[in-house]
């Protein structure tokens, strides 16, 4: 079962595609994730690009984000996801689209109001965590953070971004990532 963690929404059981297509975020890598970026989610502007059920998104707008992007290529997991965000009562602090990955970057690319907070959690082993960084680096504002699901085996280029933490747990890693700030 899934659930909200901590804030607002804390203990709400989130819905899951069913079979083998997407794989939740274990709660233990979602907790460390989370601890770890809890004092910066503060009016964050999220986007969670292959957002699977949600619940990292909704976990942000529990704990203090302003907006969350939600985005996924499957019909199913967006229903599951529109149902998700329904539940949690935060159908006016999202947005959905079920559109492949690329073209909702060039989407946001022209949006005025960039990502801070970027949640990338691909299939592993396809090289979309790779791709999906490089098109995002650019786009994103100063001081942007990006939380990289992938196979703890998987490797990929940090796009110019600073690593930050790894976080593990058996087959599995986060990665976050920050964009630097300019110094002056």
């Amino acid at each position: 079962m899934m659930r909200i963690i901590a804030g607002t929404r804390r203990g709400k059981k989130l819905s899951t595609l069913e079979g083998e297509d997407t794989r939740p975020t274990l709660e233990r890598l979602k907790q460390a994730l989370f601890s770890a970026i809890q004092f910066e989610l503060a009016d964050r502007i999220v986007l969670d690009l292959f957002a699977g059920s949600g619940q990292l998104g909704l976990e942000a707008l529990s704990r203090g984000a302003a907006f969350c992007h939600f985005n996924d290529g499957s019909p199913a997991a967006m229903n599951i996801i529109r149902r998700n965000i329904r539940d949690c009562g935060f159908e006016n602090d999202a947005k959905e689209t079920c559109i492949d990955y690329t073209m909702c970057v060039k989407m946001i690319e022209k949006d005025p109001r960039k990502p801070d907070l970027v949640f990338l959690d691909p299939p592993y082993h396809k090289g979309m965590a790779e791709d999906a960084l490089a098109l995002l680096a650019p786009i994103l504002p100063e001081g942007a953070l990006v939380a990289v699901e992938t196979a703890s085996d998987e490797t990929f280029p940090l796009a110019g971004l600073d690593l930050r933490k790894e976080y593990r747990q058996g087959s599995v890693k986060i990665t976050l990532l920050e964009k630097r700030r300019n110094e002056e």
